[in-house]
């Protein structure tokens, strides 16, 4: 149960620690007027005042599906390591600002969390271009770490900055091999026109072409494009094997459908996706996905592989039934382990001054998270994970084949 308290002039300071330390804590949050949920067990006389972690995903706008998730999963490991008794003595508070896939909103919101609310540490941002605008307010201007929780094109090596999602090294040497063997040599690579497509496709290619492969063609388009007749044409008549897509929403629905009806799968062609989770899964029809390989460093039938997995599932689904998935697409499982992995560190480091954590960071590890253990690379500030490729089948995904250990990004 979630509780709405409004911070008013009225309310002080004093008659709402009265109110929280007299009221039994619920399994979800205090919400206030800042968008702010503060986590804490049943102890709030703390020596020392709470540690304050700082979200920032996109509550509302075009992705706010993958920021929900992100903002779950924070408020059930704050919630948790809370109950376990906090870090170095003291609680953690969350605080959660809405970036609302408007990046200037979320300059201002984040900007009010260094500035304003003293943060320790931030997590957030989903897509490459939030990143880019938020990470100078929080790293340089702000002197504050900064981790980001979602799979990306690679290539961000700024100091202070710890990446916990996989990048194209991670996706594309488990996949590609694999859809060689189970699709066949001649690529398309069909893709939105923004900078992960266009730096993903650069490894794509190289790697394609190193295993045999040949890309046939590739092609960028507006990311609200969602007619493809001539580029459905192309992959029917010069024979495409595989279709690598890196087309997103709102145009991803209706080339899969097109594609479909064009009799791409029939004729045994197959389609590749690796964004796509269980997320994803209703934006078209069973039959018209049937068959499409992803890779990410997690899906929900990872939990029959791995007991902590199912662990953290089981939990996450008891506390926030409904739509609102923990996967990987969404970034849901980075922001798992990047809380995690900054715990390890913090309660290294001792203290929580940027340098000394950073420090610990980077070479934290954990043993358990959605998907399995994950390790940072000394120097490299990029994460080692496990890596699954999985299949459509009924509309669900299948395991097809999975990393052997832990692999590197190769990152930095």
């Amino acid at each position: 149960m979630r509780k709405q308290i409004k911070d008013s002039g009225i309310a002080s300071m004093t008659s709402r620690r009265r109110f929280l330390q007299s009221a039994a804590w619920m399994s979800g949050a205090v919400a206030t007027s800042v968008s702010s949920w503060v986590l804490r067990p049943g102890w709030v006389n703390a020596a020392e005042a709470p540690i304050k972690v700082g979200i920032a995903t996109d509550l509302t706008g075009t992705i706010a599906n993958a920021g929900n998730a992100n903002a779950n999963v924070a408020k059930m490991v704050v919630k948790d390591i809370n109950n376990a008794g906090g870090i170095l003595g003291r609680p953690i508070e969350l605080l959660i600002v809405d970036t609302a896939s408007n990046e200037s909103v979320a300059v201002a919101n984040v900007g009010r969390l260094i500035q304003r609310d003293k943060v320790d540490v931030v997590l957030g941002g989903i897509t490459s271009g939030m990143r880019n605008a938020i990470k100078d307010v929080i790293v340089t201007r702000g002197k504050t770490l900064y981790i980001y929780p979602q799979q990306y094109e690679g290539k961000e090596c700024t100091p202070y900055l710890f990446c916990t999602g996989p990048v194209p090294a991670q996706q594309c040497d488990q996949i590609i091999p694999w859809l060689i063997k189970n699709g066949g040599k001649r690529f398309a690579l069909p893709s939105a026109n923004y900078i992960w497509p266009h730096v993903l496709n650069e490894y794509t290619r190289k790697l394609i072409e190193n295993n045999g492969g040949e890309v046939i063609f590739e092609e960028y388009y507006p990311l609200d494009q969602v007619e493809y007749g001539a580029t459905i044409n192309k992959i029917m008549t010069n024979n495409v094997e595989v279709v690598f897509n890196s087309i997103i929403w709102p145009g991803v629905g209706p080339f899969f459908k097109q594609l479909y009806e064009a009799g791409f799968s029939k004729r045994g062609g197959r389609l590749a996706c690796v964004y796509y989770d269980e997320s994803a899964l209703s934006i078209n029809e069973p039959q018209e996905i049937e068959g499409l390989a992803a890779c990410l460093d997690y899906f929900r039938t990872v939990t029959a592989l791995d007991p902590a997995s199912a662990r953290i599932q089981v939990e996450y689904d008891k506390e926030f039934p409904g739509k609102i998935l923990l996967t990987a697409g969404t970034a849901a499982t980075g922001m798992y382990r990047g809380l995690k992995l900054w715990e390890v560190a913090v309660k290294e480091a001792g203290k929580l001054d940027r340098e000394h954590v950073a420090a610990a960071l980077d070479h934290a590890k954990i043993s358990e998270g959605p998907g399995g253990p994950a390790e940072m690379v000394p120097g490299k500030r990029h994460c080692r994970l496990n890596i699954y490729t999985a299949v459509v089948k009924n509309g669900n995904f299948e395991i097809a084949a999975r990393s052997e250990g832990l692999v590197d990004p190769r990152e930095c």
